[in-house]
């Protein structure tokens, strides 16, 4: 496996799943898309490639922006898509 600097996902007994990602969009009232990268090896090559999923996130105070790195945690359902929130912000776009 990669050591990478950085720990996209944490999965504890009893905990809530959290993930870090960037958002892409906040044109939705308390509602945020973040993009989350994950790198997996290719079974045929033998080669990591980077893997992008968009995750709906619900934001109570519309403080955030495109291009901000946040940290996103899993909630109850909240939508029909919105299943995890913005837990906060880990740095602001330029």
């Amino acid at each position: 496996m990669a050591n990478n600097t950085e720990v996209n996902e944490t999965k504890t007994a009893g905990r809530r799943s959290t993930k870090v990602g960037v958002v892409v969009s906040n044109k939705m009232q308390k509602s945020v898309v973040v993009s989350v990268e994950n790198t997996v090896m290719s079974g045929m090559y033998q080669k990591y490639i980077k893997r992008t999923s968009r995750f709906m996130a619900h934001c109570e105070n519309n403080d955030v922006n495109v291009g901000d790195r946040v940290l996103i945690e899993e909630t109850r359902p909240l939508s029909k898509r919105k299943r995890w929130s913005v837990k906060e912000v880990i740095s602001r776009a330029n």
